[in-house]
């Protein structure tokens, strides 16, 4: 189980920074963003990086919103599937987790997780569900507390009365620099059944590129917290950096993980994820093809993305965007380089406001969370809700 470490004996507990940026799009400064992550396989190698096998996407695509599943939703970010279909959602201010059904969409609160100190960007956010749930009912989370953001785990019993079913958090990693802005917070089991955790650098951008700290990366560990065996360097969990703000990660059908990240006045990004590699910031924003650096696969004007959660679907990765008010698809081609298969295509445009979350709910349907009643956007009647979506 770590503590506040990335190597083994070497400390890496940061003061926590609560440095505001005046220009940057941030947990929505102009807009802030979560990420999804696609269902765990049952491969315990590391993730792939050939291309995909499927078949490629058509150039252009549709999304249409079959349903709201739920609305009333306090301050949503993290959303999570369920074996059999129900989904969990963490609320970020409030500091809970609420199961609603896949159907129905009936809410049961599962209870609050202790500790967590929601605070400008900081507070509950990402969820996942344990590879391993069936046996354990493990649900993991990330959150910031008084001292630093963290990674836990708590035990779902939903034999126990609503408001009380979720057990005492075990942290399995701790130390993560927290700031006003920039406190990442997408987690999501791979196809490798490893855990990866989206950091942010808090505002102090020195820290993306120091491999010592947690902050502006992202993170492969094991559900215990513990360096996996094939991480670039030993017993680290530094598996990718130079990163502003990761909000959102997903693994595409040849195994590839793929996050978005905020950017500060000029480009945000999508970004193929390779171990070891350096994404740039604050050296680099947007493509600059400078040696060194990995250029992302797709960037766009932050007025038009300010990108959150993302996921893969029918061939293309759908990425959420807050400041942007819209649904991104990015259709693959399959080529090594990460290449998209044609332009980026937006939907659902100014419709439903700031948009979270999007999750993957099998086959061409996506679910969907929008972000409108936590302060930063204009809230309407129903806000926030959990849309199901059918693409192409």
């Amino acid at each position: 189980m770590q503590t506040p470490v990335l190597r083994k004996g070497v400390v890496a507990l940061l003061a926590s920074a609560s440095l505001l940026l005046t220009a940057c799009s941030s947990d929505d400064g102009p807009a802030a963003g979560e990420g999804a992550s696609s269902p765990p396989g049952a491969t315990s190698a590391p993730p792939a990086s050939a291309s995909p096998s499927a078949d490629l996407p058509p150039a252009k695509g549709s999304a249409e919103v079959v349903k709201t599943l739920t609305d009333g939703l306090a301050s949503p970010w993290g959303l999570a599937a369920l074996p059999g279909g129900d989904l969990l959602v963490s609320s970020r201010d409030e500091a809970t987790i609420t199961r609603v059904d896949g159907e129905s969409g009936k809410k049961t609160l599962l209870g609050s997780v202790p500790g967590v100190a929601p605070a400008g960007e900081g507070g509950l956010l990402g969820l996942a569900v344990a590879p391993t749930y069936g046996a354990d009912h493990l649900i993991y989370a990330y959150f910031t507390t008084e001292s630093d953001n963290r990674v836990a785990r708590l035990q779902y019993d939903e034999e126990k009365p609503a408001g009380q079913q979720l057990g005492a958090p075990d942290t399995v990693l701790r130390g993560i620099p927290k700031g006003a802005v920039h406190n990442g917070g997408r987690i999501a089991f791979g196809p490798d059944r490893m855990l990866y955790v989206g950091t942010g650098e808090t505002g102090d951008t020195g820290l993306a590129q120091d491999k010592a700290s947690p902050s502006g990366k992202i993170l492969r560990m094991t559900p215990d917290g513990e360096p996996v065996h094939g991480n670039p360097e030993a017993d680290s969990l530094v598996y990718s950096y130079g990163h502003r703000n990761v909000q959102g990660l997903a693994w595409d059908s040849g195994k590839r993980l793929w996050a978005s990240e905020f950017g500060q006045d000029t480009w945000d990004e999508l970004n193929l994820i390779e171990p070891g590699k350096n994404y740039g910031w604050p050296d680099v924003e947007g493509r600059k093809g400078e040696e060194g650096f990995v250029d992302p696969v797709a960037q766009w004007k932050t007025s038009e993305a300010s990108p959150s959660g993302i996921a893969y679907a029918e061939g293309s990765i759908w990425m959420a965007g807050l400041r942007g008010e819209r649904l991104w698809r990015i259709p693959l081609s399959g080529k090594a380089d990460g290449e998209p298969l044609a332009a980026p295509q937006a939907f659902l445009e100014g419709k439903y406001g700031r948009l979270r979350t999007v999750l993957a709910a099998g086959g061409d349907k996506l679910w969907l969370v929008t972000s409108n009643a936590d302060g930063r956007g204009s809230a309407k009647s129903g806000d926030d809700r959990i849309l199901l979506l059918k693409v192409r």
